[in-house]
């Protein structure tokens, strides 16, 4: 397993979660003594990175977009 994102607060955690669980991506968080504003990571396995990528920028564009 790999960290793949370090939330800023507990929404933008709550919605990584929400992205990896519809992928079906297996994920796990993890507490680090390391720089950032959220407590936790969220780690996944390092196959999965790229798929976890895709997601998060799919979901990235959808929010910038004009609706």
């Amino acid at each position: 397993m790999v960290k793949f994102y370090d939330p800023k607060d507990k929404a933008d955690l709550a919605r990584v979660e929400a992205l990896l669980k519809a992928g079906g991506i297996e994920y796990f968080l993890r507490s680090e003594p390391e720089p950032g504003i959220g407590p936790l990571q969220v780690h996944v396995a390092e196959e999965d990175v790229p798929q976890a990528e895709a997601l998060l920028l799919k979901e990235e564009q959808k929010r910038k977009s004009p609706h």
